[in-house]
């Protein structure tokens, strides 16, 4: 009985524990699970607030009405996005319409009409592009494309280089037939009649034309502008031409296979043993070491130092253990066409790349590719312009400062010059030079030889590729111009001679020297004075 009567006396307190338990444990749970705004915190009911339950669905309300804004602002930057995309487009397929792609243009067989349409409207895009009616922004001042002048009989130009002049007449066919075209097309629309064709007007011809500009722009075309007599003295006719160049067109793609072409360097020589001891180091690293398809013939005139120069050769063979070579001895005067032409003829093997070298070239093994990627046996003969270096003690002053040899082949203006006038570092296959009819065996001594080989391959239907290489350099050395060379060799040899010895700058430099040294002299005095 009394156990009954204290468990309804714990009942209610236990009933209140209880109360007070759940109370917590929503507080609790309420603080965990809801989510707090952006920039605020949740704030619990107050007593006098709605219930719990209502605060909660209304700050849940406020979420989904917050989302529902986010998403719909996205929505409308997507709209705008699709908009202005479509937009852009539309601009695209304009330009396309407008300017049609060149592969297009070359591809489309099947519709010769669109294919012209497209052309000419290519054509038109070049003058569109060009600087024909506006200038463009340029970066810097070396960016501007100069102009070069011409006349009816001489063209005035900037890049000269070495074979040719300031002012020439223009020797290249091409470039005669491109400015003669350009006169006749300007008087022929000049003595066009505009308007009323009865009415008399003047006729022009070329001897009205008193000069002209043009400029080539390489991936668009090239601008002319001509000024020819008008009426009376102060009155001119101006008439702006545009060459627009057609678009891009593959010729041919193939696979060249070079691992088994063999190269035969070929090298005339006379005494210079030391000089050739220094060829062989070249030609073992680069030729023997890095390249490995290559063959040494060396003709050797007289027997002056010959025992020096083959002890030379065969040291390097058993070092390198390097069989491929050739030596030819000939008791006679050197002629370096004769001494290229026997060992040419000499060679008993398949046809095989000839390269015809001297003993104080530098190459490289990548310049032994170029010779053969740049002939084909009756189709290309290839004649690369080398780097011919200035005499070091004129660029590097002491004879102490002097780099190795490796540390001057650098392509630059203050160390050489490219050998434009010269001809003879030439690659072409055997089977091309006996067909040509190799050198010509009645010129003696330096120079001629080359020249003459040149233009027989000129004269031919063979493809002559002429450009500057970079792993091709001509050593200086002394040059010594014969009293037995004919007026033409001699003044061929000191031309050479005198190109060989430093840049304009430099030479200036020497001739200046005493000036500059007093110069130097009185302001060391000045400064000792103050």
């Amino acid at each position: 009985m009394m156990l009954r009567r204290g468990f309804i006396l714990f009942l209610p307190r236990l009933v209140g524990l209880l109360v007070v338990a759940c109370c917590l444990v929503s507080i609790v749970y309420m603080l965990a699970c809801t989510p707090k705004a952006d920039n605020q915190q949740l704030v619990l009911p107050r007593v006098h607030s709605p219930t719990v339950k209502e605060g909660y669905e209304a700050i849940l309300q406020e979420r989904e009405e917050q989302h529902r804004n986010y998403i719909i602002s996205l929505k409308k930057q997507i709209t705008q996005l699709k908009a202005e995309l479509q937009g852009r487009n539309e601009q695209l397929k304009n330009v396309q319409d407008q300017y049609p792609d060149p592969l297009d243009i070359r591809l489309d067989n099947s519709n010769p009409e669109k294919v012209q349409a497209n052309l000419l409207a290519f054509l038109r895009s070049q003058v569109d592009k060009a600087e024909v009616h506006s200038g463009v922004k340029l970066s810097t001042e070396y960016a501007a494309v100069p102009f070069e002048s011409f006349t009816l009989q001489k063209v005035y130009q900037l890049e000269t280089g070495l074979t040719r002049h300031p002012e020439e007449k223009p020797v290249r066919k091409d470039k005669r037939d491109e400015l003669l075209e350009v006169i006749e097309l300007a008087v022929g629309s000049l003595n066009k009649p505009e308007g009323d064709s009865n009415a008399k007007h003047h006729v022009y011809t070329a001897s009205d034309f008193i000069e002209g500009i043009y400029r080539t722009e390489k991936d668009k075309g090239t601008l002319y502008e001509l000024t020819f007599k008008g009426d009376t003295k102060h009155q001119f006719k101006k008439i702006v031409l545009f060459r627009p160049f057609g678009p891009v067109m593959k010729v041919k793609n193939e696979d060249v296979n070079m691992a088994n072409t063999l190269i035969n360097v070929i090298v005339p020589l006379a005494k210079r043993a030391s000089k050739f001891r220094q060829f062989m180091q070249n030609f073992r690293e680069m030729g023997i070491q890095q390249d490995g398809r290559i063959h040494l013939t060396v003709v050797y005139f007289g027997k002056e130092q010959m025992n020096e120069v083959r002890a030379i050769l065969e040291n390097t063979s058993k070092s390198a253990n390097f069989k491929n070579f050739t030596f030819i001895q000939l008791n006679e005067e050197f002629s370096r066409g004769k001494g290229l032409d026997i060992g040419a003829r000499f060679w008993k093997g398949s046809n095989v790349v000839l390269f015809f070298c001297d003993v104080d070239i530098y190459f490289t093994a990548e310049f032994l590719n170029s010779c053969r990627l740049n002939t084909q046996p009756g189709k290309k003969v290839f004649y690369p312009v080398l780097f011919s270096q200035y005499n070091p003690s004129i660029i590097y002053g002491h004879h102490d400062s002097i780099p190795s040899l490796e540390q001057q082949l650098i392509i630059k203006k203050e160390t050489g010059f490219w050998r434009d006038f010269g001809f003879g570092m030439t690659c072409q296959y055997r089977s091309d030079f006996i067909n040509i009819g190799g050198f010509d065996l009645d010129i003696k001594g330096w120079g001629g030889e080359d020249v003459h080989l040149y233009r027989k391959y000129l004269h031919s239907n063979l493809i002559v590729i002429r450009t500057p290489v970079r792993g091709l350099f001509h050593l200086w050395h002394e040059k010594q111009c014969l009293d037995e060379l004919t007026p033409e060799q001699y003044k061929m040899c000191m031309q050479s001679k005198a190109m060989n010895e430093g840049s304009h700058g430099q030479l200036g430099m020497l001739v200046f020297k005493q000036e500059i040294e007093t110069h130097l002299h009185r302001q060391k005095l000045s400064n000792k004075k103050t």
